[in-house]
């Protein structure tokens, strides 16, 4: 269950290949990044147990702005499978003026060998003069439960000193009331990157029903995420 990251990240953000400076050929339609991260927290909540891991994505994205993909990360809910998540998304991002830019993704969450997990998620990301973010999900199926559930989220990346940037977002997960107790997560972090290389250091966590609902894999913590891509 990819962070927004969210995702973002959780979303993912794609534009017209511009051209090089110096050389006049396109970007390649083809991008991709490995991460490490101290602890995958998605929608505040560790999928990890609370360790480190290892995550990889590549996406191939068309001309027109239909792009599709495929995420991995390591999971651990506890003894026996799942130890993986494979995600295959595909979408379409388009620049509805200078200032406005939409994203909309079908993104499938699966887990080798706990098949009974699987879902559909399809996540809208509206961005306003490129740093400011309004994300909505839905799923029929959230978790492989049969449920219907939301995802409502609000980010913002401001610019600091030394190229460095101050990432804040908070969301909103909806649920049946039979199924779960609705509940909200928040992350404030700092990052950076130095070409293919960026980093980002946040402090995340949820509100008390969230801790309710998944105990300590909830509680806040502080993340470290280093990743090399292009």
């Amino acid at each position: 269950m990819k962070s927004f990251k969210l995702a973002a990240s959780l979303a993912v953000v794609l534009s017209a290949a511009p051209f090089a400076a110096f050389a006049q050929e396109e970007e390649s339609p083809f991008s991709w990044e490995i991460t490490a991260v101290s602890d995958y927290v998605w929608r505040g909540s560790s999928q990890s147990d609370e360790n480190p891991t290892g995550q990889a994505g590549f996406t191939y994205t068309s001309p027109v702005g239909i792009y599709a993909g495929v995420w991995a990360s390591g999971v651990d809910f506890g003894p026996g499978d799942p130890d993986l998540e494979v995600d295959g998304f595909i979408g379409y991002n388009v620049d509805f003026s200078d200032s406005v830019n939409f994203d909309i993704m079908l993104n499938r969450y699966t887990y080798p060998d706990a098949g009974e997990l699987n879902f559909n998620e399809l996540i809208t990301t509206t961005t306003f003069a490129e740093q400011y973010t309004l994300t909505v999900a839905y799923s029929d199926d959230f978790g492989g439960s049969d449920t219907d559930a939301w995802y409502v989220a609000a980010g913002t990346s401001l610019g600091l000193p030394e190229d460095f940037s101050l990432d804040l977002s908070v969301g909103r997960s909806l649920f049946e009331k039979e199924f779960s107790e609705d509940y909200t997560d928040w992350s404030i972090g700092v990052s950076r990157s130095w070409g293919l290389l960026s980093a980002s250091l946040a402090y995340v966590g949820t509100d008390g029903n969230g801790r309710d609902i998944y105990g300590k894999l909830a509680d806040s913590r502080v993340v470290l995420t280093l990743s090399v891509g292009q």
